[in-house]
């Protein structure tokens, strides 16, 4: 019988952890993820479900919410779910059973890395890295960007803490280039 272990996006047993001067990049492993998209005519029955969820409506364009059940937008009437994946293992079932026929829900946990920057001045390594304007950002963005050619989401948790979460099969281009980026400014 094969003894299977569970390896991080970046291939290790252990997420990476690494400072470079006053920030920290931190490979997160621990977030279970789930897609929820409305369908069509069923807008407002998707947000009434999703705010039952969460405990607070569901962010608007641009913006993130949530602590411990978390979600971002990514589109109109679209929205990624984060939970503790200890807790919410399931995440995408229980999603889809909270609205049947509402909207639609994908199990993403597998598809996406995510890497946490934690310090200050991170506006100035982020635009080295892609176009949006996280110096304006003040906590609770959450924008789609382009990261050396990957389409990534970056969210604005507080100033002092970004989350960058890309496609896992290209985990190890996005971490150089985060990389890359913290050498260039620190």
């Amino acid at each position: 019988m094969p003894n299977l272990q569970a390896i991080t996006p970046l291939g290790n047993k252990e997420p990476v952890t690494e400072t470079y001067g006053p920030v920290t990049l931190t490979e997160i492993t621990d977030i279970a993820l789930a897609s929820v998209s409305a369908r069509l005519g069923r807008e407002q029955d998707t947000a009434a479900a999703l705010e039952a969820f969460l405990g607070t409506p569901p962010p608007g364009a641009a913006e993130h919410c949530g602590n411990n059940l978390s979600a971002f937008w990514m589109g109109p009437d679209q929205w990624m779910i984060e939970a503790p994946f200890e807790t919410h293992e399931d995440l995408a079932a229980r999603l889809a059973g909270t609205s049947p026929n509402a909207y639609s829900v994908t199990e993403q946990t597998d598809a996406w890395c995510r890497f946490d920057l934690k310090g200050p001045s991170l506006s100035d390594l982020f635009e080295r890295l892609c176009a949006a304007d996280t110096h304006a950002f003040t906590g609770g963005e959450a924008v789609r960007t382009s990261i050396e050619h990957l389409g990534c989401f970056v969210l604005c948790r507080t100033q002092n803490h970004f989350s960058v979460i890309g496609p896992r099969s290209s985990a190890g281009s996005l971490y150089h280039a985060l990389v890359t980026a913290f050498r260039s400014v620190f």
